[in-house]
């Protein structure tokens, strides 16, 4: 069915909408909703901007660092901190929260987390307080529980929830127990005294849905529920299979959330549904799957919605907080939204009535060739603005640096497959996906000025080799090998290979696993996932310890018989499933000629580029000489300031300022490790500071190359601060 833009709610308030225009520029100058650092993102609207600009182009280059202060421990955290007055809010520690003091890296506090399970909301934190102030919070997620701390203290406040604790696994209308991950990773919106908050789901076919909820900060009890897969009776309904409620998972919102406080309006960019690659048991277009959400924040009404994507079968998720500004269009303050994804593209809507600021297209794309599979005969397309990514990748493509047999072999291998665009269905051959299911925007990867309508995106061109296939075949038994092999077969093969042999340096090898890791390491990334590894939480115990010992002693290998299913199976019931099909190198770069990381400046006002640059380089390349490839596999945060500069970090161990006028590096430092994640801006007794976190065992490349040093010996973590000499 065509996009809804339009509701009821929308129309009413399209009237106050011109009223309230003028505000955008006023609230950004004056009333100190962007002076701090009180929110992820900097504030609710998490725009990823700072009205301050003691720090400017012209001082920049006189930045230094005046604190460090390490993680203590070697775990990966990709942390924006959070400051309060004079106090800043981080993780470290194994897992705990520690308040620091802004201007000195100062320990106050520590409140240990003391998790059991890997999932921590290792982003960031929301903070509340009562209208008299006496009451401060900090929200978080561990182990699906939501969690608060008295910001005072460091000490849980267990008069919330149930002893300190809200279940979010409860209230789903699913199975509890199979319930592995629902929190998300990214902390949620805070709009008076309820918590906003969407989930990061497991990426199989058992997944739980990705309703959006709120909850009363107080008490802990539930305000309201959005269904991102509508229930009977609800608008949607009929996008899905009758039963798809109870079933189908994912169209949920792990990537961060838009407040617009005035209006009390929250913004929320939805994932694709599950299975990412394989739709035959949720025929339709899947509301509210790939959508842009307007939500009543008091209410969680619908107010209006866009899908960026029909039944989606490539997990191309919308990846980034939506943002929000006022623009001049055609001759009139417009307030808007805005939306960056992992197509490449960018979308742009008044963001009370969801209109598009220009014209979206239904343009005709190919259909599946995959018995079962319904996809949409038509995608949206936005004729402005022009696309920020790659949307293509062909042979003529490929990168100068690949030795010349794997450029063969690649160009072979490319030629050969399906490759019809950006929407070519997957299927059981070969299929190119550009800019790939990680490729274009991701993680906080935008930032604007909400007061002059620019927005700063960074994108990584990272293409895809999808292809469909079932589970092959295990040894036939009853040993317990055998029962694992089984269990293998279904859940691990596809990506480690049936013989165990892994993808390097993508994905690791399964061989002599139990000499690296323990079983216990083991047994809980299989729970829980590990990188790019998804959850696997709803085996059952017993299926887990057949697979232990499958992996100690895998015995005669297993074949992989066919890749079809019967034309008359149910494909209600079939389980096709494709690895991620990231296309690197042998050496660990992307197989695409560069640049693989860029970053674009738009100009909302008339929906035109500024500038584009590449962002950051590759140090082993750099050695050589060759700069200006971009950084790759970043999942780093830009912040621009009322000062024109764009601070942000990348893989190759750098931070930078660059002038948001043209994209020009105007400082650079170096830091222990690589950058992932977003800085924060920040002033403490009339002095600017930038503090960024330098990320444990991130490494420069994407996948540590066998032998490469940071595998062997990776890096701890820190907070490094930077600010101007007195």
């Amino acid at each position: 069915m065509p996009n809804r833009l339009f509701s009821g709610v929308a129309r009413a308030l399209v009237g106050c909408s011109l009223a309230l225009a003028a505000v955008g520029s006023a609230q950004v100058a004056g009333d100190g909703t962007h002076m701090g650092w009180s929110a992820y993102g900097g504030a609710e609207d998490g725009s990823q901007y700072s009205a301050l600009k003691q720090i400017n182009r012209a001082n920049v280059k006189s930045l230094r660092q005046v604190w460090s202060v390490p993680t203590g421990d070697a775990r990966l955290y990709a942390f924006n901190p959070l400051v309060i007055g004079e106090t800043m809010y981080v993780l470290a520690q194994d897992y705990s929260v520690v308040a620091l003091h802004a201007a000195t890296g100062a320990q106050i506090w520590a409140h240990p987390l003391k998790p059991k399970t890997p999932l921590v909301t290792n982003r960031g934190l929301s903070y509340w307080q009562s209208a008299d102030g006496k009451d401060r919070r900090l929200i978080l997620a561990v182990d699906n529980h939501l969690e608060e701390i008295d910001a005072a203290t460091g000490k849980s406040i267990t008069s919330f929830g149930k002893d300190g604790l809200v279940d979010l696994r409860e209230g789903l209308g699913r199975d509890v127990q199979r319930l592995t991950l629902v929190q998300s990773y990214n902390p949620g919106r805070v709009f008076h005294d309820v918590i906003i908050f969407g989930s990061a789901t497991n990426e199989e076919y058992d997944s739980g849905p990705g309703d959006i909820r709120a909850f009363d900060i107080r008490t802990g009890r539930p305000a309201w529920t959005f269904h991102t897969i509508p229930h009977p009776g609800e608008f949607g309904y009929d996008t899905w299979p009758k039963d798809a409620w109870k079933t189908v998972g994912g169209a949920n919102a792990w990537s961060g959330m838009a407040l617009d406080e005035k209006r009390g309006i929250v913004y929320v960019p939805t994932a694709s549904p599950k299975y990412n690659f394989y739709g035959g048991n949720r025929a339709g277009n899947n509301l509210f799957g790939d959508s842009l959400l307007a939500l009543d924040a008091n209410t969680g009404k619908l107010l209006w919605h866009f899908q960026m994507v029909h039944h989606d079968i490539w997990d191309y998720d919308n990846p980034n907080t939506p943002m929000l500004a006022t623009v001049k269009h055609n001759g009139k303050l417009v307030d808007i939204v805005a939306q960056t994804s992992k197509t490449g593209y960018l979308w742009v809507f008044d963001r009370v009535t969801g209109k598009p600021l220009w014209p979206v297209e239904e343009r005709a794309v190919p259909k599946s060739p995959m018995a079962g599979e319904v996809t949409s005969p038509t995608q949206p397309v936005p004729t402005k603005p022009v696309p920020f990514a790659r949307q293509t990748f062909t042979s003529k493509d490929l990168s100068p640096y690949l030795e010349p047999e794997e450029h063969e072999r690649l160009k072979k291998q490319i030629d050969s497959a399906r490759n019809e665009g950006l929407f070519t269905p997957p299927s059981t051959d070969d299929t190119v996906e550009m800019p790939g299911n990680n490729g274009g925007a991701n993680f906080g990867g935008t930032a604007i000025d909400p007061a002059h309508g620019y927005l700063y995106v960074v994108s990584k061109d990272l293409p895809a080799m999808l292809k469909l296939q079932l589970p092959p075949a295990a040894p036939a038994g009853n040993t317990a090998e055998a029962r694992g092999a089984a269990v293998y077969a279904n859940t691990c093969s596809l990506c480690h290979g049936i013989n165990r042999e892994g993808k390097l340096p993508v994905i690791p090898t399964l061989v002599d696993i139990h000499s690296r890791l323990s079983e216990t390491q083991i047994r809980e990334t299989v729970r829980y996932g590990k990188g790019m590894m998804p959850s696997f939480g709803s085996l059952p115990p017993a299926q887990v310890d057949d697979l232990m010992k499958f992996l100690k002693n895998p015995g005669l290998p297993m074949t992989q018989t066919t890749t079809t299913a019967s034309s008359t199976a149910d494909p209600k019931t079939l389980r096709y499933r494709s690895g991620f099909g990231f296309m690197f190198a042998e050496s660990g770069l992307p197989v695409i000629a560069p640049p693989w990381t860029t970053i674009t400046a738009y100009d909302l006002n008339t929906g035109d580029v500024q500038w584009k640059a590449p962002l950051g380089d590759v140090p082993e390349l750099a050695e050589k000489g060759i700069t200006g490839t971009g950084s790759h596999f970043p999942k780093v945060a830009p912040v621009v300031t009322a000062g024109g500069l764009i601070f942000t970090g990348t893989r190759d161990r750098k931070v930078r300022a660059l002038d948001a006028s043209n994209g020009k590096v105007l400082w650079e430092a170096e830091v222990p490790s690589a950058i992932e994640g977003m800085p924060a801006i920040y002033q403490v007794a009339g002095k600017q500071y930038v503090v960024f976190c330098v990320s444990a065992r991130a490494t420069t490349r994407t996948h540590a190359v066998p032998g490469h040093p940071a595998s062997v010996d990776p890096v701890h973590g820190s907070y490094v601060a930077f600010a101007l000499p007195n």
